[in-house]
Formats: structure tokens, sequence, C-alpha cells
């Protein structure tokens, strides 16, 4: 657990963390996309202590009152489509659950040829096995060794690295690697990808969901990061209408503390294995569904997923317009409170993970933090607040980033003169 930027965090509140020794920081991390009802909101403190004080701290797989309200609100809150949810513990899990119920439909419909799970290159879905394999991120893979011929990638229609965006680079792609349709049980993708914060085309998922439905495929959304309001909608598939995917998996924001998270899916799915055969040792902790339940009270209570289309706003307006400025930027993604600028040699593509970081580091030592810097190259810094950052906070933090980049360019072009002179 080391290279993250050296802050001891000791409290945090709201949008901001801080040290033992007086320091504050704005916090442009979330703890990795995880506060979106803000740091230590008081409603979802009290729902920790009053459920700890019942000194009910565990049930495994057995029924809760918690458990059960916190299903009832997710449920009320999706389309009739995915109305059965079944939780777990991280977004890892979750992933395997889906990767799990994708095979079992595809063997369900297809018989045992029907195993393929297409996913995305540069995309990052977890740290285990499963989750990793279907990333598409190789270096995270070489420990891996014997891979599943089952998982195979695809190009993501990011419009920046892969410039062809239409949905037949899709279709010619799984033809290259010699995959038809009746071998294939599931798609998965990323809502938006993590490491660079890239939606898909509108008219991309339009036709995905059309040809996977003609196929009888299965269309995965992994809204791990993208979910309860990070997009500016309360879940990430309403960026695209009338979409909605056959799984959604759930976790970080889910309950902008503790470790929790869920799949939601159409009964069929979800049923697919008896009782027992898909539990979780931890799943629906009674202490972390109540954490979960408050942190969604507040999330539409106090309008934070408003909040986060407007702050988001502000926020893409403002690195778009500095990004004009800056040729070492080579692209802004994002939308609502979910961003990622991509540092580039200046002329070209290629990522500059030494700038990426130097500008994670200045916006340290000013006030404002970031995790490093991640996706293609290492080049990417992310930029996930809090959905409940005010408008205040959003304009000093942006003048820190640019005060921050602007200096670290500034430091490059210096070093670069005193070594000419030399």
């Amino acid at each position: 657990m080391q290279g993250q930027p050296p802050v001891l965090w000791d409290r945090a509140v709201g949008f901001q963390v801080f040290d033992a020794y007086g320091n504050c920081w704005i916090d442009w991390s979330s703890g990795v996309l995880i506060t979106n009802a803000g740091h230590g909101h008081p409603a979802i403190v009290r729902a920790i202590r009053e459920a700890a004080e019942k000194q009910l701290l565990t049930t495994y797989a057995f029924p809760s009152v918690a458990r059960a309200k916190l299903v009832e609100r997710l449920s009320s809150l999706v389309p009739e489509k995915l109305r059965k949810i079944f939780l777990l513990t991280t977004g890892s899990e979750a992933v395997e659950c889906a990767i799990k119920l994708c095979r079992t439909h595809g063997i369900k419909v297809g018989g045992a040829k029907k195993n393929v799970v297409v996913s995305f290159d540069k995309a990052f879905h977890g740290r285990t096995l499963g989750s990793q394999q279907i990333g598409g991120i190789p270096s995270l893979k070489d420990w891996i060794v014997n891979f599943d011929p089952g998982f195979i990638q695809v190009p993501f229609p990011d419009g920046y690295r892969t410039e062809d965006t239409s949905f037949d680079l899709f279709l010619s792609e799984i033809a290259r690697q010699g995959v038809t349709p009746d071998r294939i049980c599931g798609v998965v993708f990323e809502l938006y990808q993590g490491g660079s914060a890239a939606f898909p085309p509108d008219d991309y998922i339009r036709r995905l969901s059309a040809w996977c439905k003609e196929h009888d495929i299965l269309v995965v959304s992994d809204e791990v990061q993208a979910g309860f309001g990070r997009t500016g909608t309360l879940w990430g598939f309403e960026q695209y209408e009338g979409f909605v995917p056959d799984l959604v998996t759930w976790g970080k924001g889910i309950s902008s503390s503790l470790p929790i998270s869920a799949v939601a899916g159409r009964p069929e799915l979800m049923d697919l294995h008896p009782p027992g055969s898909m539990s979780s040792t931890h799943s629906g902790n009674p202490v972390c569904c109540a954490a979960a339940l408050a942190s969604v009270d507040v999330i539409l209570g106090e309008g934070l997923v408003e909040n986060s289309r407007k702050m988001g706003e502000m926020l893409h307006n403002c690195l778009r317009s500095f990004a004009a400025r800056t040729p070492e930027i080579g692209t802004v993604a994002g939308r609502g409170l979910v961003a990622g600028v991509a540092c580039v040699k200046p002329g070209t593509k290629e990522p500059d993970a030494d700038l990426a970081w130097e500008v994670v580091r200045a916006c340290a030592e000013r006030g404002l933090l970031m995790f490093n810097p991640v996706g293609f190259g290492g080049g990417t810094v992310k930029i996930c607040p809090p959905l409940s950052i005010t408008e205040e906070a959003m304009k000093e933090s942006c003048g820190v980033f640019e005060e921050a980049f602007t200096a670290v360019l500034a430091e490059r072009r210096a070093n670069a003169v005193s070594e000419v002179s030399a």
C-alpha cells in the first residue's frame, strides 16, 4: 500500500480531508470514488452507529431487516428489468458474479460452447482472477499465466485512442478473433472506463444492445464506479436513452463508506443458481446495509445527483478550456463528477506518466488531493470529487489544478533550459 501522495489521513468531512497537523485538502478522489454522499456524512455515521449498537454485526446468508430494507429501496429505484438484487462485498466480487451468471445463462440457452465473455481493451474490472482476465490492461495479467480462452477483448470506442467508434469495429474484431455470436454468452463493459473516464457513443450502445438481444447474449454494465449519481444521473446507464442492461454491477459509492456491492438483474437470471450456491460470507452485512441505505437517502434527499450534473458542467468547462491552451493535455473525458485528463507528450498521443504524477504531487502540495495517475501508460489524472462539493470549492479547486499544472510545466521548461546551458 504505497505510491499515493504522502497525505496521512486523520479525518474527512464532506469534500475535505484533514491530517492531524492542521492541513486540509479539497478531495478530488472520493477515496477512489467511494464517498458519493461525502465523507463522514452525519446521517451515515448515525446509521452505522445505531446498527452497531444493536449488536448484530453479521448474519451470513440469514435474512435481516437491514438487508430487506436495502434491496427493497434499491429495487424501487431501477427499471423492472433490474429489480432482483443480490448483495456482495466488493466490486470485484460483483463482477465475478456477473461473469458466472453470463456463462450459466449461455450454457442454458446455447450449450457448453456458448461461454465466451467479450470485454474491452484498457478496461479495469477488479483485482480477482476473473475480473482481471476480462480487464483490458495487459500489465495486470502477468501473474495469471494460464488464461481462460473464453475471455476476449475488443477495442473500446473512446474516440481518442480508438478513433473508430462504430459498432462495425466490434463485429469485425470478434470475427478476426474467430468468435461467432453463438459462442458469446455476455458482453461486459464499464459504463465509463475507469482509466480514462471515456464513455461509449450513444449509437454504439444502441447497436450493441440490439445485437446482443438478437443473439441471446447478456449485456453487463459495470457501474461499480458509475452508479449512485457519479455521472449526473442516478444510474450510469441512464446516460443512454432507452437502454437498460441485463445485469448491472454496483460497488464503491453504494454506501459512501463501508464495503458492500451488488448485482441487479431480472429474476430468471438472478435465480439461475439454487439457494446457497451464490452466497458470500459478508453479503448483506447489517452494518454495511445500514450505511448503504442511509447513503442512498442522502444522495436522493439532498439533490446530489443534480449537484453532480451542475458541478460536473463547471468542472468539464474548466478542464476543456485549460486543455485547449495546453498541448500537454491530449484529451479530457468524462461526464458529471468524473473526469480523466490525459497527459501526453506534445504533438503525440504518447502518455506522459511522469507529467501526470508531477501534477498530482503539485496539487497535493497546494491543498488539492487526488490518487495516483491511472489509465493507459499511467498518464491519466483522474478527477472525482464527492457529489456534495460546492460551487465555491469547485472554482477554487479548478484554479488550484490549473496553477499546479502550469507550475509543473514551467519547472520542466526551466530544467530543460538549464540542461541545454550546461
